[in-house]
């Protein structure tokens, strides 16, 4: 009989391309081990006591699971003896020359352990605490890992100890050998880390293997066990690279199942009207009102609009737009395009200044056209917003502009068709899906969602694959664009005075942007509201300024641009409330304080602020000389450009607001400035899978789904 748990001649591996079994030479009579994947989820215990558990407990790691998730951040070399200072924490390799116990006179104290060890730099007297038992084990000639402090008089105390025979590669004489460091924290070390790995180092083969076999073939990816391990010890050059390229993939399959799995239910949860009736209202507008001809870019997009408006089912698109590229326009067409059908549309911006803003374009946009149109915000007065709320509930206002106002209680539209959501990154996924879901019936509006915040293909692909998008890059013909120059000095702070006195007498405005609304002993940079009265009672004097930040009452506020917008003030002095939707032509000049405080992006939008015009813009950027932010300001004036810089010197992790509820994919081994093509190969087989087997119903697929069931749809 054959014994349980060794391989038959049926079962046996056979060599590649070959029809022969391997020998038992060849195979070793390795019996046959299955995972078990409840080893994997035992309590960690850790040498040290409450404190070192507590300090595991802080980094997450309570299970084996954890631990063997938790991977080294990178691989330092160990320190030389010789150059040990005084103090600090460090990781020695050295070999042991002489070891002995001795007693401690302290009551409860076990004897105390002291090693003579050497690396070839130094020699220095190594002292293990309440462990006797390392004489005996840790013999002359033994060679170890030990991280502690030196005290800078010979000796080292040791806080954990590996012995090298445990750790890949070979040991140098000197020490100089690649050690991996784990994320540690106060209470536990990188090394007290490693050991426990070493220890629980045969529960790599418990590891579940998630993947379909014929995925792990076609993309040459290791099993998930053996990639865990790779990142841990990697046995050569490349051999970590590889275990985190299989990591990195299955976060990205991850999260594009998740997000192709919720955009097929959004076209599956409900109809759409079909919006695919003659353009009389649109066709007119576009004809007769703008006062501008569209750029190709606007066309494809609003063709790209009309294509899934008639489709039937709801549009899901995402409008990604340089600055000044005209996404208002496209946006409004789609607007109309419900309204010329007798349905209703909603525009949400995130703030009152936005929304005010866009309520004015399109209505300069429509011109003659008689659109019956409403703003909807915080601000609004009781008896505006009843009025308003009645309009939209009978159905008598086909088109309204707002902030979260639109979400609140009581909103009721009678037939929603069209929603717009603009710098949709600043709503969380539950709010835009509020304005949707406020539709009557069974009724599923279109959504447009709009940013001025051009987002990397790589983040576009992780984090909106749900959505269809659209890139405005191309600007209005003859726009020129905004030279940009980056101050330090009060030489160069004087000429810019100067220059924007100049562009005044010549008939343009200006905007001067701080960090802060007031001065503040903490944060030392330039208030708005200081610079205010500094400004025009100085450099600026004799000029018209007015003032603006977020704390000012809305009614200020709206005073404050209406008079900049007029042309009655010549400079405005404001905070980044201006950043987003402030569309005023005349304005030439962009004077940014403190800019290095900003992000690339919000730099990059607030110089979209001028230069509008038939005049070109100058952005003066006052900050460090050495900033690479400021740098790359200057030197680049693509916003996609700008924005896969930005992904590099920042990491994607906070990049344009995209860590929101539902839509959180954490990405711990995938890096987006060099896993594109990874990530479109994710997207294209978590495609490929959900249209074999849209519900992952398959034994093949049993572990996708469970690893999928802790996603939100």
């Amino acid at each position: 009989m054959q014994s349980v748990g060794v391989r038959s001649e049926t079962t046996r591996p056979r060599r590649f391309a070959g029809t022969e079994p391997l020998s038992d030479a060849e195979l070793g009579c390795a019996p046959v081990r299955y995972p078990k994947p409840a080893e994997l989820t035992r309590t960690l215990s850790f040498a040290g006591g409450a404190k070192t558990l507590q300090a595991a407990d802080r980094l997450g790691l309570n299970t084996v699971a954890d631990l063997l998730e938790h991977t080294p951040r990178d691989r330092l070399e160990a320190c030389a003896v010789a150059a040990l200072a005084q103090g600090q924490p460090a990781t020695i390799l050295v070999e042991v020359k002489q070891i002995t116990a001795r007693p401690v006179r302290r009551r409860g104290m076990r004897p105390l352990v002291e090693a003579l060890v050497t690396d070839g730099s130094g020699t220095i007297r190594a002292t293990f605490f309440n462990q006797p038992w390392l004489a005996d084990r840790y013999r002359p000639g033994a060679r170890l890992m030990l991280h502690g402090r030196a005290d800078g008089r010979g000796r080292f105390a040791v806080q954990a100890h590996v012995p090298t025979e445990q750790l890949p590669g070979t040991v140098a004489a000197d020490g100089g050998v690649g050690v991996g460091q784990y994320p540690a924290t106060d209470g536990i070390s990188s090394t007290q880390i490693l050991a426990a790995v070493r220890e629980h180092e045969q529960r790599f083969a418990d590891v579940l293997e998630p993947l379909p076999a014929r995925l792990r073939v076609r993309e040459r990816l290791l099993d998930r066990g053996s990639a865990l391990r790779s990142m841990h010890f990697p046995l050569c050059d490349g051999a970590a690279e590889q275990g985190r390229r299989r990591l990195a993939y299955d976060e990205l399959l991850r999260a594009s199942l998740a997000l192709e799995h919720h955009r097929r239910n959004r076209r599956l949860a409900g109809g759409a009207p079909k919006l695919d009736a003659g353009p009389a209202l649109t066709e007119r507008w576009l004809g007769a009102q703008l006062p501008f001809e569209l750029t190709t870019a606007q066309r494809a997009a609003i063709q790209a609009i009309d294509a899934d408006l008639a489709a039937g089912a709801p549009m899901r698109r995402l409008l990604l737009g340089e600055v000044g590229s005209g996404k208002t326009v496209v946006a409004l067409y789609a607007l109309l395009r419900a309204v010329e059908h007798g349905y209703q549309a909603a525009l949400m911006a995130p703030t009152e200044t936005l929304a005010e803003q866009h309520f004015r374009t399109i209505a300069t946009l429509l011109g003659s056209e008689t659109v019956t149109a409403g703003l909807l915000t915080g601000s609004t007065p009781a008896a505006r917003r009843a009025d308003l709320l009645g309009k939209l509930s009978s159905g008598e206002l086909a088109l309204v502009v707002g902030t979260h106002a639109l979400i609140q209680e009581g909103v009721r539209f009678r037939a929603l068709a069209m929603v717009v959501i603009d710098e949709q990154h600043r709503f969380g996924v539950e709010q835009r899906a509020a304005l949707a879901d406020s539709a009557p019936g069974a009724l599923t509006p279109h959504e447009l969602h709009m940013t001025a915040t051009p987002i990397p293909r790589t983040l576009a692909l992780s984090r909106y694959s749900d959505l269809d998008v659209t890139e405005l890059r191309e600007l209005p013909r003859g726009r020129l664009p905004v030279s940009t120059h980056l101050c330090c000095s009060e030489a160069e702070r004087n000429r810019a005075y100067a220059r924007m006195r100049e562009e005044i007498e010549a008939g343009r405005q200006a905007f001067i942007v701080c960090p802060l609304v007031e001065s503040s002993d903490e944060l030392q940079a330039r208030a708005a509201t200081a610079e205010y009265e500094r400004l025009k009672n100085g450099p600026l004097a004799g000029l018209e300024l007015v003032l603006m930040h977020g704390q000012m009452r809305p009614a200020r506020k709206q005073e404050a641009m209406a008079r900049f917008v007029s042309g009655q003030a010549s400079v405005l002095v404001a905070t980044t409330v201006i950043e987003v939707g402030v569309d005023v032509p005349n304005a030439t000049v962009m004077l940014i304080e403190d800019a290095d405080r900003y992000g690339i992006s919000q730099l990059h939008q607030l110089r979209g602020r001028v230069g509008r015009g038939s005049h070109q813009g100058l952005c003066l950027l006052f900050g460090r000389s050495d900033s690479r932010r400021l740098q790359a300001l200057v030197r680049e004036s693509d916003g996609f450009r700008l924005a896969e810089i930005d992904l590099t010197l920042r990491g994607h992790g906070e990049l344009v607001g995209t860590r929101q509820s539902g839509r959180d994919f954490t990405h711990r081994f995938a890096d987006l400035t060099r896993d594109q093509e990874l990530q479109e190969r994710a997207l294209i087989h978590a495609r490929r899978m959900l249209d074999q087997d849209p519900a992952l119903a398959s034994p093949e697929h049993a572990l996708l789904a469970a690893m999928l069931t802790s996603v939100p749809a």
